[in-house]
């Protein structure tokens, strides 16, 4: 679930908001709240507010371009996990919330089986190639070209799970109502509904910016041993993971331009595995959670605006 995982980065002249599907669920990130609505078994709403904290605000040189987007990167993996955790316990399929222990336990297990999906074997399936070309680029080509088809099919894989498919009609919720928030429209179902599922700063467009620029780059690192080719990708990523943030920043702030819609089409397309077309309850959730996250003079507007 790597691409629920990572959440949505969202740039806006008002604030700053991003969101994530979780289990029966939207979490969403505002400026200095970060909220979780999930639909209980009762059929009610909970929503949970928290605080937003980032290490970023206590050292000021965090919030530098590409270390920004590896710092977004990590906090982002915590507070979904964390906001998962919560969904899970409140919609009744776990009877108890994990500790920060074991929360950070989980995210490095699932950063050293990404690793070993995505960079090891990868990497060490080229030895099949090796016989037939021995040029670096080809080789690290196709690397690249085999690492990208791994991400397809494991997109593929967990789309079609039934379960899975429920957390991507709340990610494609979320998706709507963060467009509607966007376009000064009142939160309520029937000007949510309209609204495309596929939005241009999922972090869905991430993860395929992040397999495209790790292709271009590690094509010209040469073919050292086997070792060595593992360690120099599992330190360039954070580099990687720097630079996808900022592109999607840029993309997010010129969504409108031809030439970018073009360049983000490819995230667009691998949108329509990783969301699905809601209905009005789960709307209903994603709404709660985003009004949770306005700033007070935003939610007047927005009481206003329902009237």
């Amino acid at each position: 679930m790597i691409c629920i995982v990572l959440g949505y980065f969202m740039e806006k002249q008002k604030f700053n908001v991003g969101g994530q599907a979780v289990i029966e669920g939207v979490m969403m990130r505002g400026k200095d709240k970060i909220a979780v609505a999930v639909r209980q078994p009762d059929g009610e709403i909970s929503v949970d507010v928290n605080p937003v904290s980032s290490i970023r605000d206590k050292y000021p040189i965090l919030k530098k371009p590409l270390l920004r987007g590896v710092v977004a990167l990590f906090e982002s993996l915590y507070d979904g996990m964390k906001a998962l955790a919560y969904s899970a316990q409140v919609s009744g399929e776990e009877d108890e919330q994990l500790s920060t222990r074991e929360m950070v336990m989980t995210i490095a297990t699932s950063v050293l089986l990404a690793i070993g999906l995505f960079i090891v074997l990868p990497t060490w399936s080229m030895r099949f190639l090796h016989n037939l070309t021995a040029d670096p680029m080809l080789l690290n080509l196709a690397e690249g070209v085999l690492r990208m088809v791994i991400f397809l099919i494991y997109i593929a894989a967990i789309s079609s799970m039934n379960d899975i498919q429920r957390v991507f009609q709340y990610h494609g919720a979320e998706h709507k109502t963060i467009y509607t928030y966007e376009a000064g429209l009142p939160l309520q179902v029937e000007n949510v509904r309209p609204f495309s599922t596929l939005h241009p700063r999922c972090g869905t467009n991430f993860l395929m910016i992040v397999m495209l620029i790790s292709m271009f780059i590690f094509t010209f690192l040469g073919w050292p041993n086997l070792a060595e080719r593992i360690a120099s990708r599992v330190v360039l990523m954070p580099v990687i993971a720097g630079v996808s943030y900022e592109i999607i920043r840029f993309a997010g702030a010129h969504a409108d331009n031809k030439l970018v819609h073009f360049a983000i089409m490819p995230g667009l397309l691998l949108q329509k595995l990783t969301t699905r077309e809601p209905d009005d309850s789960q709307i209903e959730v994603a709404i709660a959670s985003l009004k949770a996250v306005l700033p007070p003079e935003e939610i007047i507007e927005q009481e206003k605006n329902e009237q």
